[in-house]
């Protein structure tokens, strides 16, 4: 590894190295979280398709054993947005408290327990399912919890584990977890439940996360300081890239200064804009799939994936990109993330409104159909890491505000979503697409206008990092 300091932003050691490889035990964990929140997605459309939840009184053997195999519900469209929905209730209490603790406990045993009751709460979900609606709920909200907590939790480990040069593609492979997660899912469980059941895919992807916890609390040290694995070398140059940064634990939140700050604001309302339109594609790509193209659960597993698999290796190349553009000193930090905040907010609704109007044939529907379900990725380079560039001593707490903000926003565009499809299911997408395309538009203004890459006045009582 070579040890050299900032002054030379060429010179990056090999990707052979622990904090790569810290990055891709996230990404593992991520992909089983988004795995266990996406597995209703899919098993919704076997879940309902009975009007009598217990089956046909007159109904063969053979039916009966396959209705205690795969239990179905009588859900409206509008309760089952609800029921997609109730995770966030979770999340969204959770973040705020999790993203200022993570500054100052243990994220090692925070992440590893929170993987852990997602996976219990996913191994319970089909008894809670038959408890009725207000269970299943309250199942998916307790989940949210602690979905909420890994997910906030792990962004301040880049703090300490990240040399500058190499945020974009460590956090964007980290985060592409949260992408391969739902096309595996979406990928294997239309098969296990046409061969065991819908409620094996809660089992199956509970246990793999229970083992997963298990290797995180084995393998992550919470600083590289004190890891016994990593090499001298790897070390020295980590510590070295980040200038012995003096820890933001002991100091209080500006939060007088935080509210006044435009360059914030512009992450919040991205953020908003973001997981609008990304929770519209997660919990209701299998929906329209079944709705437009009607074809078989398999067959819309296979289909509702293709659109992660594209957004796994747009941010993943998003990542390698920004810092390519950074070390070769090609663009200012500031238009990097300006121009993926671009890409990864305007072109999902572009997509989504040719997907309504320019879909002549199968194949066309499926390729703009994969175009907006994976070109929002381009955020994981913009206004996703973009708190970590104006105020790094607070960017657990800032991730946590900011990803509430944009949970709301992926709370209230899932239950409309619900609503608009209840009320009109053949026309509603139309006005579902058209909605997101105004919301994304009028934050992508805000982002272009406001945003910022540089540390901010209210975070730089801290020896400050060297910028492009």
């Amino acid at each position: 590894v070579q040890m050299d300091n900032q002054s030379s932003p060429r010179k990056v050691p090999s990707v052979c190295s622990f904090r790569y490889g810290l990055s891709l035990l996230l990404h593992v964990c991520n992909s089983i979280i988004m795995s266990q929140r996406m597995c209703l997605s899919l098993t919704m459309v076997v879940m309902v398709n009975s009007s009598d939840p217990h089956g046909v009184p007159n109904a063969s053997t053979e039916d009966s054993l396959d209705v205690m195999k795969s239990p179905v519900y009588n859900w409206s469209p509008k309760t089952q947005g609800i029921i997609f929905s109730s995770i966030f209730y979770g999340i969204l209490i959770i973040q705020i408290p999790v993203g200022y603790l993570s500054e100052k406990y243990s994220i090692k045993k925070m992440i590893g327990s929170a993987l852990f009751l997602s996976s219990l709460f996913s191994l319970i979900l089909p008894m809670a399912a038959e408890g009725g609606e207000a269970w299943i709920i309250a199942c998916r909200a307790a989940q949210g919890v602690s979905q909420g907590s890994a997910l906030i939790a792990q962004h301040a480990i880049w703090v300490k584990w990240a040399p500058p040069l190499e945020r974009g593609r460590l956090t964007s492979l980290s985060l592409s977890g949260v992408l391969l997660g739902p096309f595996i899912v979406l990928l294997v469980t239309g098969f296990i439940c046409q061969s065991l059941g819908w409620p094996v895919v809660f089992y199956i992807f509970g246990a793999c996360g229970c083992g997963v916890s298990l290797l995180w609390f084995l393998l992550f040290y919470d600083d590289p300081k004190t890891h016994p694995c990593i090499s001298v070398s790897e070390k020295n140059y980590i510590l070295s890239s980040l200038n012995q940064q003096s820890s933001s634990r002991t100091r209080s939140l500006p939060i007088k200064a935080m509210i006044k700050s435009l360059p914030l604001w512009a992450i919040v309302f991205g953020s908003f804009a973001f997981h609008w339109t990304n929770n519209i594609m997660l919990f209701y790509t299998p929906t329209f799939v079944d709705s437009n193209l009607h074809v078989n659960v398999k067959e819309n597993g296979l289909l509702s994936a293709l659109p992660y698999l594209f957004a796994w290796s747009f941010g993943i190349l998003a990542g390698h990109t920004a810092d390519f553009f950074l070390s070769r000193n090609i663009l200012r930090l500031n238009t990097i993330r300006k121009l993926f905040s671009t890409l990864g907010l305007f072109l999902p609704p572009f997509f989504g409104l040719c997907l309504i109007h320019l879909s002549f044939s199968f194949s066309s529907t499926i390729v703009f159909l994969i175009l907006t379900g994976s070109t929002g990725s381009f955020c994981m380079a913009g206004l996703l890491i973009n708190g970590l560039d104006i105020a790094p001593s607070y960017y657990g707490f800032l991730k946590g505000v900011t990803n509430v903000i944009g949970m709301i926003g992926g709370l209230i565009s899932s239950i409309l979503c619900g609503m608009i499809l209840n009320e009109n299911p053949e026309s509603g997408w139309f006005k579902i697409f058209f909605l997101t395309a105004g919301v994304n538009v009028t934050s992508l203004l805000f982002c272009l206008i406001f945003g910022k890459a540089e540390i901010q006045d209210w975070d730089k009582d801290r020896p400050e990092q060297t910028r492009l």
